[in-house]
């Protein structure tokens, strides 16, 4: 059985690339606080369509759970969560052409997560009471 990452813990671990020196990540740390920003959103994602609405785990493929994500926890949650991860994933690629995102922009990108997966928590609760 394979174990898997909790939004909280991808957190933890981007929070240590951007607080703090990680050996052997010199040049890459952006990118790798990028994908565990990522996974952070995906997971909490993840997490609230098992709860919700299980059927949608079915759509392996983000976007299908992107789009209708707005019917389901609301337009404004949303946005938010398309803009998140669409950021995070260019962020993840080398473009030789453009520089990575810096420290204070991953940062937001951070607190816009950590505020998605609160987010994605409450809206689990009342689509909950409301089915």
């Amino acid at each position: 059985m394979t174990t898997r990452a909790s939004p909280q813990s991808c957190l933890d671990a981007a929070d240590q690339l951007l607080s703090s020196m990680v050996r052997g990540t010199r040049g890459a740390w952006p990118r790798a606080c990028a994908w565990l920003l990522r996974l952070a959103l995906e997971t909490a994602m993840d997490d609230y369509w098992l709860r919700c609405h299980p059927e949608v785990t079915a759509l392996r493929a983000r976007s299908p759970q992107f789009l209708i994500l707005d019917r389901y926890a609301g337009r404004h949650i949303a946005a938010r969560a398309g803009y998140a991860w669409s950021a995070l994933s260019r962020a993840g690629h080398h473009h030789c052409y453009e520089l990575g995102l810096t420290a204070g922009e991953l940062r937001a990108l951070r607190n816009a997560v950590a505020t998605l997966i609160s987010d994605l928590a409450d809206a689990d609760a009342e689509s909950i009471g409301q089915t």
